[in-house]
This record gives structure tokens, C-alpha cells and sequence, in this order.
């Protein structure tokens, strides 16, 4: 489970970094090969950007929703699901009742 949760946070820094180095009007780093239609087998850089970018997203979903299948769903003490039950006959011991030395008296005229 941490080691999912690691995979998704490295993951997440990669997009971050890709997205980063896309230039938003199209150029990037595309924009220095702009002679040179292959490089090492990628046709062009902002292809390969592009690529980068949709495969770490999917990769972070699909990570995302198998570390949330694997999750442990039972706790221990939930009582979301019990019903509420009303006491309808208070305990009359239970209420709260001030002491003779807790009550306050009205001050006595002179």
C-alpha cells in the first residue's frame, strides 16, 4: 500500500516536470528540433511530450483507484450504521440536579 503511494507521488512529480517543459504555445522543446523530424526514433519532441504526458496521467488514475480498492474498509468501533434509539423514560437520577450548596438564593432585604 505505501509502496502504491510512492509510485503515485514519483509519478506525480514526472507530470509535473513534463508538463513544465511544454512550451503552451506549442513550442517547448520541440522548438530547438524543429530541422530535425527524428531524434533517436521519436518523430518529434512534442509528440513524445504529449505521450509523456497523457501516459504518467493514466498511469497516475489507474494507480489512484487500485490503491482505493486495496484500502481496508473495516473499522473497528463505526457506529455510523447503528440506529439512534430514544429513551423515552429518562433515569430521574441521571438528571443533572444542583445542590443546596450550588443553589443560589435571592439576597434578603434589610
Amino acid at each position: 500500500m505505501v509502496a502504491i503511494s510512492i509510485i503515485i507521488i514519483i509519478l506525480a512529480v514526472l507530470l509535473g516536470l513534463v508538463v513544465l517543459a511544454q512550451n503552451p504555445k506549442g513550442g517547448g522543446l520541440a522548438a530547438g528540433f524543429t530541422g530535425a523530424q527524428q531524434i533517436g526514433g521519436v518523430q518529434r519532441t512534442a509528440d513524445f511530450m504529449e505521450k509523456a504526458t497523457w501516459t504518467l496521467a493514466i498511469a497516475i488514475m489507474a494507480l489512484c483507484l487500485v490503491s482505493a480498492s486495496l484500502q481496508n474498509t473495516t473499522v473497528v468501533g463505526d457506529n455510523l450504521d447503528a440506529p439512534i434509539v430514544l429513551d423515552e423514560n429518562p433515569n430521574a437520577s441521571s438528571a443533572i440536579v444542583p445542590s443546596d450548596s450550588m443553589a443560589v438564593s435571592a439576597p434578603q432585604g434589610n
